[in-house]
């Protein structure tokens, strides 16, 4: 067999002849993926998600999805020798238009690929995936450390203290999706109305569904979910690092003290599900979501932090809500999680377009539960991190302070940075930096590791002042004096999927002539084959240079510097990067690229 042959295919099979009917009208469709690198195994699972496409009876009309469902869970049983009913039911239909399936009971890994192929093979089915939930990245720490070294600490700290004369945060809205919020005062007076997307009672904790208030209740657990625990209140630690009052005589400072924060709750008890954080997501950056306000673009957020996650790779609800997200002008900061594993492993912080953190101690050295790869973006401090936080061991009780651990602890660093860097652009009347500007700018400004990162821990440490003083200098995209040469960047991650072409682009104006002879093109893809690709450069005339056909076999990176001949074209025009994919069972994406005019 050849290597695609042998390779896993995350691909819909054929229905078995029971359901020939459903099989045949499934073939005049394009072939959609069920997400099945997303179940663990060991793992159960009750809650699917299911997107039909635009023109099917399904789209149009909610109520026809829960017909079919019963056929769906008698063909899993047929599969499935011994298996009982799932008990499907049709739950809701969420922003990005896909439908949320539940289960009566817990369905295992098979029950649950097999259910999955089913539900695919309906006509019409764009994708299914998984509802899954994730949990917060806290490792809990001594609570008597009393020193934010996260900010000032010159050798792995952020140097917050060194921005704060130049930026901080005014005008600026953070979204913290996450457990809720517990009342502070060290924090109260920086909050703006926030909301509760958790749609389920039982997760919820608070006596209902979705409703505007993002209060916390408490996350406690009784061991139905692993061991018991008490309350977390770790939206209120991570929305405390952001915007915790400063200047104030008591408590804790935050990184970006004139910031607001948008407290949004899509963790309750056990976690929160896929479908309430993809819709969080949208709402926060202005999206539409049925049942809740939409908000203005003065009140979106722009950024949003999620000190979340869960295993498997990134599903397509969570993509298509960050990229509706970073449409809209959101920066997503997600925490690489705390499983001291590769961050590919780790969903949504492997997800393109979004930043990825890791955690570093104040040795300046990797975390050692922090997790780690070329996935990282950047690193921030997580271990022994000062927030506020509540005294209730269950239900709220007073306010307090206490230090937490994670990679949820250094994600709001950074997102408090980012809201620095916006704030420098509002406070000089000029326009937001967008998505891909803000993450190239952290990555450009940041300092190396003074200890250990083994498995890699991105660009570095951010740096606050420096990525501010980039900010407010534009970024370094003005053109360059008579006769010299200026690299442009595009930093925005582009998905690469199975047998499709993309592109990112870059804009050239306001130049004159024609490029070098020996013009610099960087390339920084990420893919687990990179045999399966074709990478070229396309000039503003439509020339195409080739830069990789299909070589280097089974490594998973193209992370190069090409030196190309572009004489013959002119520097101004849109320069494209271009990447075909040509076979079956393995992704990747655009990471980065720019050159040098």
């Amino acid at each position: 067999m050849n290597r695609k042959t042998l390779k896993t295919r995350a691909l819909v099979l054929a229905l078995m002849a029971a359901i020939a009917p459903i099989g045949a009208a499934m073939a005049a469709d394009a072939p959609m993926i069920v997400n099945k690198l997303a179940v663990e195994s060991g793992a159960e699972y009750s809650g699917f998600i299911v997107k039909f496409r635009e023109g099917t009876p399904q789209r149009a009309d909610a109520a026809l999805v829960a017909s079919v469902l019963q056929g769906a869970d008698a063909g899993m049983q047929r599969s499935m020798r011994g298996s009982r009913a799932a008990g499907l039911r049709h739950f809701r239909r969420m922003s990005l238009g896909a439908d949320v399936i539940r289960a009566d009971r817990a369905l295992s890994r098979a029950e649950g690929v097999a259910l999955m192929q089913y539900l695919a093979a309906m006509p019409g089915v764009e994708y299914v995936e998984p509802d899954l939930i994730m949990r917060t990245a806290l490792t809990p720490n001594d609570p008597s450390y009393s020193q934010q070294w996260g900010f000032f600490d010159a050798d792995a700290g952020i140097r917050a203290n060194t921005a704060w004369d130049v930026a901080t945060g005014t005008g600026v809205i953070v979204a913290v999706i996450d457990t809720g919020i517990v009342p502070h005062p060290d924090l109260d007076a920086n909050l703006v109305a926030g909301y509760d997307f958790i749609s389920n009672t039982t997760t919820a904790n608070d006596g209902g569904g979705r409703d505007s208030n993002p209060a916390d209740p408490g996350d406690w657990t009784t061991g139905q979910c692993g061991p018991a625990s008490g309350s977390s209140w770790h939206g209120t630690h991570v929305a405390g690092t952001v915007a915790a009052r400063t200047n104030n005589g008591v408590g804790v400072a935050g990184t970006a003290f004139n910031s607001r924060v948008m407290p949004i709750r899509a963790l309750g008890t056990c976690g929160g599900s896929t479908s309430d954080i993809a819709d969080s997501i949208t709402w926060a950056s202005g999206g539409a979501v049925p049942g809740a306000p939409t908000l203005t673009a003065s009140q979106a957020a722009k950024v949003i932090n999620l000190s979340l996650g869960g295993s498997g790779a990134c599903g397509t609800t969570s993509q298509n809500a960050i990229n509706g997200a970073v449409g809209r002008g959101s920066t997503l900061v997600i925490a690489a999680g705390n499983s001291n594993a590769n961050v590919s492993t780790a969903t949504p912080a492997n997800c393109a377009n979004v930043i990825a953190v890791a955690s570093v101690t104040q040795s300046s050295a990797r975390s050692s539960f922090s997790n780690f790869g070329t996935g990282i973006d950047v690193s921030a401090p997580g271990s022994g991190i000062l927030s506020t936080l509540n005294t209730g061991s269950t239900t709220p009780g007073s306010a307090n302070y206490a230090s937490y651990s994670g990679t949820s602890m250094a994600a709001p660093h950074v997102a408090g940075v980012v809201a620095l860097m916006q704030s420098r652009r509002i406070a000089q009347s000029r326009a937001l930096m967008t998505p891909a500007e803000v993450e190239s700018t952290l990555k450009t400004t940041a300092y190396a590791l003074a200890g250990a990162c083994s498995g890699g821990c991105g660009s570095g440490i951010v740096d606050a002042r420096a990525a501010v003083d980039a900010a407010g200098a534009g970024g370094g995209t003005a053109p360059p004096p008579s006769g010299g040469t200026q690299t442009y960047t595009n930093g925005n991650d582009v998905q690469i999927r199975d047998n499709t072409t993309v592109e990112s682009t870059i804009a050239v104006s306001g130049r004159s002539g024609s490029a070098s002879a020996t013009t610099s093109i960087a390339v920084d893809i990420r893919h687990t084959y990179i045999g399966d690709l074709l990478v070229q450069l396309i000039a503003p005339d439509g020339s195409a240079y080739t830069l990789s056909n299909r070589a280097g076999g089974s490594a998973d990176n193209i992370i190069r510097t090409y030196s190309v001949n572009l004489s013959a074209e002119t520097i101004n025009g849109t320069w494209r990067l271009r990447v075909n994919d040509n076979a079956g069972g393995d992704v990747g994406f655009i990471n980065s690229w720019s050159i040098t005019l």
